[in-house]
């Protein structure tokens, strides 16, 4: 089975791929043989220095916020784009491609990109990134959401349907109901990438710890730099547990 021609064709083109990739992304693994100037880099890291660290539990609360808003947002006003962006609950044709249309649009535009726009006509601060977040999200979350609606269990809607309630009604006690845990899902995970989203962000100006730790790296405070570290992993870590948490007790 793996030895015939089309596979053989099919590992040939993959490793042509992986070649010239390779050559144009200058991977180099010879670049690891001398490991001194990364320990003594790293070495600059320790001890943290924890007489900030009021200052960075305050921005990590903030990064915590700009991250919640823009995936609740973003699943607030993508939730119902979605029913219309999904051939068996839009109301017609039209609707369902332009729905699409600006779903893949709004996805197609890195968050990064929203944010110096927004931040360059807003100013500086959490704000614009918020809604650079918001945005991005209303895209992802939106395409998601619709295909989990292309793909529920028509039976209950139809039920609902042949009992007299209305279209949208039906749309909402029959299919949400199907698909909530994997919405909740899909939430949880893209409020994990908005926070890392956040801290990209804070690096042009957006606020939040991300901010802090961009300046901490110009200025060579590498103490300070591991503290930074450190409270982002404890944030994602939290932040996949109650997922996980809120996952299972709806499920």
């Amino acid at each position: 089975m793996w030895f015939k021609r089309r596979n053989l064709l099919t590992l040939f083109i993959l490793c042509l791929l992986i070649y010239f990739s390779m050559r144009l992304t200058e991977f180099d693994l010879s670049k690891f043989r001398d490991f001194r100037n990364m320990i003594d880099f790293l070495s600059q890291w320790f001890p943290m220095e924890y007489s900030k660290l009021p200052g960075m539990i305050s921005d990590s609360m903030e990064t915590l916020a700009m991250a919640f808003l823009g995936s609740i947002f973003g699943l607030i006003i993508g939730l119902p784009i979605s029913f219309l962006a999904a051939w068996n609950t839009a109301p017609s044709k039209y609707l369902y491609h332009l729905s699409r249309l600006v779903l893949s649009f709004v996805r197609s535009i890195p968050e990064i990109v929203f944010g110096l726009i927004l931040l360059t006509a807003l100013g500086l601060g959490p704000f614009p990134a918020v809604l650079a977040i918001t945005f991005h999200n209303i895209g992802v979350l939106g395409k998601l959401i619709s295909e989990l609606v292309e793909a529920s269990d028509p039976g209950p809607q139809e039920a609902m349907k042949a009992v007299g309630s209305k279209n949208w009604f039906a749309h909402l006690f029959s299919i949400l109901p199907q698909i909530w845990p994997n919405v909740l899902s899909h939430y949880f995970y893209r409020f994990e990438v908005a926070i890392r989203t956040s801290l990209v962000l804070g690096f042009i100006g957006g606020g939040g710890i991300g901010q802090r730790l961009f300046n901490d790296f110009k200025t060579f405070q590498y103490s300070s730099v591991s503290l930074d570290v450190l409270i982002i992993m404890i944030i994602v870590i939290c932040v996949d547990l109650l997922g996980s948490y809120v996952r299972n007790r709806v499920i």
